[in-house]
């Protein structure tokens, strides 16, 4: 038996189409219609009927609520689309106020850790992936995104294309990379598992790609099997690949480039955990001669 479909209010179809209009990701058309569904199920009635004091109040419920600074600040990304877009009215948005996010460095493997990790990983396909995130810094939406045809051997490049920020760049294909693909390749092909043409890292159905969560999933049961107790993630590789390279001494604008930071001050982090960097730097108190 068919379940009905509940109807689409117009006030919701106009929302929908403003971000249709504005080609915004699905992912961000349902984090924000998410955002004005949970206002209107806290304010009782309909979203734009909402005072200034209306959503100033939802704010400090939000905050009385434990919510975490970077999930309130995407209620208030939703709500000020929503009332600046659709409504025409973001003078009502004046008194919500999005907040300062606390800066943490991010959690960086030993070269001895990440080959652990990826040794770790009993799955081929998994552990290719793991290997490519590490020796190009993809992030893990970047990494399920690649089909076989993005893998250039002839200028040992990988094309990512529209990726975050909806753009194009290059990543760089090392050769020890590029052998451990071709690897995945015919051991995929021969079992059936990839497409012409078609994703590099397939899902269990070869016409739809792995999907990051799946990724992080496997990275997570590869650190448990590795015996590594830190928080780990597919994430956790692009911050090692990054550090690593500025261990090496490579320029942090190349490092930059490649990782698709739009801003330097993104990719400065990294020289506050390359300790390989910290070692080589003299304290002053080495320095003082003996009276």
């Amino acid at each position: 038996m068919d379940t009905p479909t509940r109807p689409v209010s117009p006030l919701r179809q106009r929302m929908l189409d403003d971000m249709r209009m504005r080609k915004l990701t699905p992912k961000t058309q349902s984090a924000y219609i998410r955002a004005v569904c949970r206002f209107t199920r806290y304010l009782g009635r309909a979203p734009d009927s909402a005072t200034v004091e209306d959503l100033r109040n939802y704010q400090l419920h939000l905050v009385d609520t434990g919510t975490s600074p970077m999930s309130l600040n995407a209620a208030i990304s939703g709500l000020k689309f929503f009332f600046d877009i659709t409504l025409q009215r973001g003078e009502l948005m004046a008194r919500m106020q999005p907040v300062r996010l606390p800066q943490r460095l991010p959690v960086v493997l030993s070269r001895e850790e990440v080959a652990r990790l990826i040794a770790a990983c009993n799955n081929l396909k998994h552990q290719t992936a793991l290997s490519l995130a590490y020796a190009t810094g993809l992030r893990a939406s970047e990494v399920v995104s690649l089909k076989v045809s993005d893998v250039d051997s002839g200028r040992m490049t990988l094309r990512v294309e529209q990726g975050k920020g909806r753009k194009d760049r290059y990543a760089m294909l090392s050769p020890l990379l590029l052998e451990r693909l071709r690897v995945w390749w015919r051991v995929a092909r021969a079992q059936g598992k990839m497409l012409d043409g078609g994703w590099l890292f397939p899902g269990l159905n070869p016409i739809e790609s792995l999907s990051p969560r799946q990724l992080n999933r496997a990275v997570q049961a590869a650190a448990l099997a590795a015996g590594i107790d830190k928080r780990v993630s597919m994430h956790t590789l692009r911050h090692c690949f990054a550090t690593h390279l500025l261990e090496q001494k490579v320029d942090i604008r190349i490092i930059q480039a490649l990782l698709g930071h739009k801003k330097l001050d993104t990719t400065v982090i990294y020289t506050q955990v390359a300790t390989d960097l910290l070692r080589e730097v003299v304290s002053p108190l080495e320095m003082l001669q003996p009276a």
